[in-house]
């Protein structure tokens, strides 16, 4: 019998959903802890690969510049410290949350450079409750990853952000950093950040989702909402967490009368509300504001999650517009270009996920590094090239959007 054939029609998905079942919605289960994933390529509609960067012709700043310093400035005299979250850092970039799967066992050779670098570093959710807090969970524990940042940074910038979801909050996991002995270091020199983690680009709308073998599903049972997959795997969820306005202001409110000496970051997804739950999240007293476009995300997630659910950083950008507060961002942030667009667009400083492991899986003592220190040299060429001389100089006005010049032609033509 000749096989069925459905031309236009998306046959592979359909037969390997009808051969695997619901492990059909993941990627490949044997890539679990292996393998980051984000929309392959750029997420539908993401206009920051679209915008330039487009330098003026007069540039009064370079005149300011030049009279400052005696002479023409060059690219190496734009300054890139600045402030991220009430932490000081060398240049406008953060190391993005890493969880617990076994993609991130890298976390500690990631967070020894973070910390050589000074650049703030963020811990993910679920990394206690799977790799455990102090021991138990070798180079993955939680406090693995902030002892191999501390003992590494000597530059006093910097600092560690240990995210926590609902999960995390049942484990008490802020608790045990704000109270342990090897913390106090960097919490009594202001470098310690709790974020409250309300959603992630990699998942909007959906809590954790980790696979496990059916021995720890066992062990599980009673705790969570567990699924077989198949192959002996088992999928373990957790709850996202409910969240109105005034939750996510009395949320704030615990996180600053609980933990005084640490600063509050909050975390939102690309949701199309985002701009509103940002402004409660800063008048509520957060120290800055992360959101994680569609396109970020390396999360564990249903392949249709990436490919079709969430706004493109660009857009969350858009809709937040001018800040009130500290925003950060993340989302394919790979070379200098991207990043100096999306701090054009309002953000304080940008995230690295995927391009950070990545570097440290091509060299694990001084990968990292050097990737920060291209990405530093492109920065600078790029600020300058515009005129300016600091990494929160840059604008709007810095931005060419070849979407807009066709609907003002298009308009244009219309209304002829």
């Amino acid at each position: 019998m000749n096989p069925l054939k459905a031309h236009g029609f998306p046959e592979a998905d359909v037969r390997r959903r009808a051969r695997e079942g619901a492990a059909a919605i993941f990627p490949d289960l044997s890539e679990y802890g292996s393998a980051v994933f984000g929309a392959e390529g750029s997420a539908p509609c993401d206009g920051i690969d679209a915008l330039r960067l487009v330098p003026p012709v007069f540039m009064p700043r370079r005149l300011e510049k030049l009279i400052e310093l005696g002479r023409e400035p060059l690219y190496e005299d734009v300054s890139l410290a600045t402030s991220v979250g009430g932490f000081d850092s060398p240049m406008p970039l953060y190391l993005s949350a890493l969880g617990s799967t076994s993609v991130a066992a890298a976390g500690t050779a990631l967070a020894a450079q973070a910390g050589r670098l000074g650049l703030p570093m963020v811990i993910g959710e679920n990394v206690a409750p799977v790799n455990g807090f102090r021991a138990g969970g070798e180079h993955r524990a939680l406090l693995a990853r902030i002892t191999a940042y501390a003992d590494a940074n000597t530059t006093g910038t910097g600092g560690v952000v240990v995210q926590q979801s609902t999960e995390d909050a049942n484990a008490e996991v802020w608790n045990n950093v704000y109270t342990d002995p090897a913390v106090r270091d960097l919490m009594e020199s202001g470098r310690l950040a709790f974020e409250l983690k309300v959603g992630q680009g990699a998942k909007p709308g959906l809590g954790g989702l980790t696979m496990v073998d059916e021995h720890t599903a066992a062990r599980l049972e009673e705790q969570y909402a567990l699924q077989r997959m198949g192959d002996g795997q088992v999928l373990r969820a957790s709850s996202p967490g409910t969240f109105i306005g005034e939750i996510l202001r009395q949320q704030v409110h615990l996180m600053r009368n609980n933990y005084p000496r640490a600063k509050c970051w909050v975390k939102l997804p690309p949701a199309r509300d985002v701009a509103e739950a940002a402004e409660i999240a800063w008048e509520a007293g957060a120290d800055a504001v992360t959101v994680d476009g569609a396109e970020g995300g390396t999360g564990w997630a249903p392949t249709v999650f990436v490919d079709q659910v969430g706004l493109p950083l660009s857009e969350c950008l858009r809709r937040i517009g001018r800040p009130e507060g500290t925003l950060l961002a993340s989302g394919r942030v790979h070379d200098g270009a991207r990043a100096v667009k999306v701090l054009a667009l309002g953000a304080r400083a940008v995230g690295i996920g995927r391009a950070a492991l990545i570097s440290v899986d091509e060299d694990p003592e001084q990968g990292l590094v050097r990737f920060a220190e291209s990405l530093a040299c492109e920065m600078r060429m790029l600020v300058s090239a515009l005129g300016k001389y600091a990494a929160d100089e840059p604008g709007p006005e810095d931005l060419w959007d070849p979407a807009e010049a066709v609907a003002v032609h298009t308009e244009g033509k219309v209304l002829a």
